[in-house]
């Protein structure tokens, strides 16, 4: 593989493509589940109706606001008013797992992004799948090796696009959303993992 390999959603896109390979299933991108009718008018109803939320955190000496609006819900308590649960049913044709989480990213524009991370193994219950459902405009996340080379895979996350990553992946990868210059709308990622029993400890999006 190279140092920097990216794919970019086409026409010609095959059903599945694998972007890391390990015993769990890796790191797994479907460009066209959503059709792209569909897949702008769940965007505009999460986008509208959803309960965003805009975090704050620490770094350093100061208060830094969260480059990103966040909202969190249970699988078991799904408003009516919100196309959820036929995301869960997307996802589950593809990554089928039991997902008790759903955490949602609103980038509004190029500034907002998330560094470069794993999610917390203790956070996450092993084995299964985190996997996520992008809408809205096409947004570049990055995918780098955590040793030897550290190879980087840059994938578009097209809208009515599913990825998913194993549990083994955040072990020997690390992901995240850069910033960007160029003219960015707003993109939503709709993040769909399984959380350890309530007495673990949890970990918003």
């Amino acid at each position: 593989m190279r140092a920097l390999a990216t794919l970019t959603d086409d026409l010609f896109a095959p059903a599945m493509v694998q972007l890391v390979d390990d015993a769990e299933g890796g790191v797994r991108y479907w460009p066209e589940v959503i059709d792209p009718l569909t897949a702008r008018a769940w965007f505009d109803r999460l986008r509208a109706s959803a309960a965003w939320t805009h975090l704050q955190r620490p770094m350093y000496d100061r208060i830094v606001d969260v480059p990103r609006l966040l909202a969190n819900y249970a699988v078991d308590a799904l408003p009516d008013d919100l196309p959820l649960a036929a995301l869960l049913a997307c996802v589950q044709a593809k990554a089928p797992a039991p997902y008790s989480h759903i955490g949602m990213n609103l980038y509004r524009d190029g500034h907002d992004s998330v560094a470069m991370h794993g999610d917390k193994l203790h956070t996450v219950a092993a084995h299964h799948p985190i996997t996520l459902v992008s809408l809205g405009a096409p947004r570049r996340m990055l995918i780098r090796a955590r040793e030897g080379k550290r190879e980087t895979v840059a994938v578009d996350l097209a809208s009515g696009s599913v990825l998913s990553m194993s549990h083994a992946s955040q072990r020997t990868h690390e992901h995240g959303i850069p910033k960007t210059r160029r003219s960015q709308g707003p993109r939503i990622s709709v993040v769909f993992r399984v959380r350890p029993a309530p007495s673990s400890s949890s970990h918003p999006l």
